[in-house]
């Protein structure tokens, strides 16, 4: 565990995701490019941009997603977050936040990336800054119990035809969509 396998394990799964778009295309040469040129570029400590780690958790019966009410961003977003030195992969990243967001322990990932995204954010080092964020699909048990953690405002189950006013309904769609084709 350390940010030596943090980012080999990013390599790798950027190196075996095959996006349909052309735009992805170009975003996964793009982001090899920066965990290429960043050895610490999977840690929050690089200003610049780090890579990020987030899941669209859905119940086993795909029809609903968790989403938390970020607050920070002050949307209804899917899980994710910072990679830790102390988690061996990148995938090993977005289950402990899901874990940690969802307050469900029996959770189940799809190692294979679901998406890619980048974005400008002022983040917890306080200064701009970019996220690099790889996405990945996680399974919940459809009775799964929630619990808010302390990192949202709120966080619910809603149904994947019935997103709320305030979600990131682009994003979320986007990845519903990606996930129900698999």
């Amino acid at each position: 565990m350390s940010a030596e396998s943090l980012t080999t394990s990013t390599i790798d799964v950027l190196e075996s995701w095959r996006p349909a778009a052309t735009s992805d295309e170009v975003l996964r040469h793009t982001l090899l490019a920066f965990v290429g040129s960043a050895p610490r570029g999977c840690l929050r400590e690089n200003v610049p941009g780090h890579i990020t780690a987030s899941s669209l958790v859905m119940n086993e019966g795909r029809t609903h997603v968790l989403l938390t009410l970020h607050p920070r961003v002050g949307r209804w977003i899917q899980l994710g977050g910072h990679c830790e030195e102390s988690d061996a992969t990148i995938v090993d990243a977005a289950l402990r936040e899901a874990r940690e967001e969802s307050g469900i322990d029996e959770l189940r990932i799809d190692p294979t990336l679901l998406s890619a995204h980048t974005h400008p954010i002022t983040c917890s080092l306080g200064v701009p800054t970019r996220h690099l964020d790889l996405r990945f699909l996680v399974y919940a048990r459809d009775d799964a119990q929630i619990a808010i953690s302390s990192e949202s405002d709120d966080l619910r189950w809603w149904p994947i035809d019935g997103l709320p006013e305030n979600a990131e309904r682009d994003t979320i769609s986007e990845l519903v969509r990606l996930a129900l084709a698999r």
